[in-house]
């Protein structure tokens, strides 16, 4: 019997150990490099990482709180990882900022699914790839590289957890499946449990779209049925995912179910929450941006699936172990067309579709017959302009760096100039197009190289000191006045934050932090908050009782400060960081100011319900 000469030459076990060790090595500097030297970045990681930390600290595991409320929002998966970063002994000296046990779940993820994007290349590679460990390289690269994984698994939030879980889950099926033995097919359905207990029901749904556009493309529901045994694994992801949820509701009732159920689940699908109201085309821009400078490849992937969904018919004749590109543009498709149909939409929602449009990446630069070949030239030029125009963006840097405007970073404009980060971005970009010019003129195997090599010198030389100059600029100031506060607050004595609202305050000083805007609304809550108010850590008392404080410590940004209603209460400047100050104000000269503003006609507007307080 003759072998088939399509099929891919795999590597031998040592071969893939090499492989795997190469993208390790990669992975863990592109994820983990530097991960704990900058703060937490306002406003969503300090809430995700004070809720970790404080089941660590109280030893609550089963609700995550945040300042002293219930915090609904996700499973508690991403809080459980990071509580235990944070349970570990001595963690003032190895993290002192916090942020390693807050971010390396993010990281942590990532890095696992370069490597099982990796070893999947590595045991089923693709029909006709005569080198399926650079092939398998490209790909790791190709979604480590995309813009939005390079920011979301440095940042403490569940979004690189769900996209990890997820591709782990997907991939594990499509092997079983490909396989043709249906061997280890619970272990999909386990990996799923974990997705869901990182971001709720949408991993459930967004597997089941995936599979449908897989069926109907392969016509091969039976052969899907027999290999997954969806049924079953159905009922093991839910006998490890529904305990908590049971148990939560059990504890919290309604205002679980109606948080997290109703406002952060179906609310999100039906309806806009918190402003962020976009056109029904907006994952189109987004997908161009999360694979650039190759999304040309990603289209021609992308569209050789599509294609593919005319000649169903022919994919029957096909192997199930030569069907890993049509799975992930599969994959891909049903993260665009879900998010796409919600009505409030985020760049970060796009997240579970960068590992699929790594593999279409990989799969679109091998080496073409000739009836493909002008298509991938083309794509490959494309390529080459988009790294182009990108560098060219970064050289002329001093023309549009200016014009950045952030009352918060008023010097970061002035310090990113100076420090020259820009500049050897684009050096790195140039050099990616000098590589991939010059790789077009000849059958270099694994091309993408080329272009990613220099990439990678980017994130590590240009990319994460550019996040420590923020770090600098923008959250080092809310450090400092933090360890203010600390030092200056006395026994019993209130803290609130005025203005520009940073949940790492709370975070950073472990108090219990009143939280109010810049209106003269906001002047009459937090006189009302500190007398009526009740949460887990704090307890307002009327300023004429005995354990009541006399004063009350207000970190207010000076713009805030300078509006009329803020004038005349002669607070005691404590401090200032940056934007900030740090004011001991006495709560009679509060009081009498909220009173006035009160008989003009302010009403109190703190006691209305709102879903994502803190």
């Amino acid at each position: 019997m003759t072998a088939d000469p399509s099929a891919p030459a795999l590597p031998t076990a040592r071969q893939r150990r090499r492989g795997m060790l190469i993208i390790l090595v990669l992975a863990v500097a592109i994820f983990c490099w530097q991960l704990g030297n900058t703060g937490l970045v306002d406003e969503t990681p300090p809430l995700f990482a004070a809720s970790g930390r404080a089941m660590a600290v109280t030893g609550d595991w089963l609700t995550p709180r945040v300042n002293g409320l219930p915090r609904f929002d996700k499973p508690p998966l991403v809080y459980w990882l990071m509580g235990l970063g944070y349970a570990l002994p001595a963690g003032e000296f190895w993290d002192p900022l916090g942020t390693w046990a807050a971010r390396l779940p993010s990281a942590l993820a990532s890095v696992v699914t370069m490597l099982v994007l990796g070893d999947t290349l590595l045991r089923h590679g693709f029909r006709g790839d005569a080198h399926p460990r650079r092939t398998a390289v490209t790909a790791a690269l190709a979604f480590a590289l995309s813009p939005l994984v390079l920011i979301w698994s440095r940042t403490a939030v569940s979004d690189a957890l769900l996209s990890g879980t997820l591709a782990l889950s997907l991939l594990c099926q499509w092997r079983c499946y490909a396989s043709g033995s249906g061997r280890r097919w619970w272990l999909a359905w386990i990996v799923l449990a974990f997705a869901v207990l990182t971001k709720g029901p949408v991993a459930v749904v967004l597997t089941g779209i995936t599979l449908i556009l897989f069926a109907l493309m392969r016509r091969d529901l039976s052969g899907l049925w027999v290999s997954l045994r969806p049924l079953q694994g159905l009922l093991i992801t839910a006998l490890i995912s529904l305990p908590w949820y049971a148990a939560e509701l059990l504890v919290e009732g309604q205002p679980f179910w109606d948080s997290f159920f109703g406002y952060h689940n179906l609310q999100r699908l039906t309806s806009v929450v918190n402003d962020h109201l976009q056109p029904w085309w907006f994952f189109v821009p987004v997908l161009v941006v999360a694979s650039f400078p190759f999304t040309p490849l990603l289209l021609l992937g992308l569209g050789r699936v599509v294609a593919a969904f005319a000649g169903a018919a022919s994919l029957q004749r096909t192997p199930s172990a030569d069907s890993l590109s049509h799975f992930a543009g599969c994959w891909l498709l049903a993260v665009f067309l879900l998010f796409t149909a919600a009505a409030t939409k985020l760049p970060s929602y796009w997240l579970p579709a960068t590992p699929a449009a790594a593999l279409l990446i990989a799969s679109a630069a091998r080496p073409a017959s000739l009836r493909q070949r002008q298509g991938l030239l083309t794509a490959w030029i494309c390529t080459a302009l988009c790294t182009l125009i990108l560098a060219a963006g970064l050289f002329a840097s001093p023309l549009w760096i200016p014009l950045i405007q952030d009352p918060e970073m008023p010097t970061l404009p002035t310090e990113l100039l100076a420090s020259g980060l820009v500049i050897r971005a684009a050096v790195c970009f140039t050099v990616a197009v000098l590589l991939g010019i010059w790789s077009l003129w000849g059958a270099v195997p694994g091309r993408l190289l080329a272009w990613q090599g220099p990439m990678v010198l980017f994130q590590l030389i240009a990319l994460v000191p550019m996040i420590q100059l923020g770090d600098r600029v923008r959250q080092l100031p809310v450090r400092q006045i933090a360890k203010q506060v600390v030092e200056q607050r006395r026994a019993g004595e209130p803290l609130a934050m005025i203005g520009v609202l940073k949940p790492s305050l709370h975070f950073y000083t472990g108090q219990v932090v009143v939280y109010e805007g810049e209106s003269r609304a906001a002047l009459a809550n937090l006189a009302d908050r500190l007398s009526h108010e009740r949460r887990r850590g704090f307890q307002g008392l009327p300023r004429t009782e005995a354990d009541a404080s006399p004063s009350v410590l207000v970190v207010i940004n000076r713009g805030t400060a300078s509006k009329q209603h803020w004038q005349g209460l002669s607070p005691l400047k404590l401090a200032d960081a940056g934007i900030y100050e740090l004011w001991r104000l006495d709560r009679s000269r509060l009081e009498q100011r909220a009173a006035d503003l009160r008989d003009e006609g302010v009403d109190l507007t703190w006691r209305k319900p709102r879903p994502e307080r803190y």
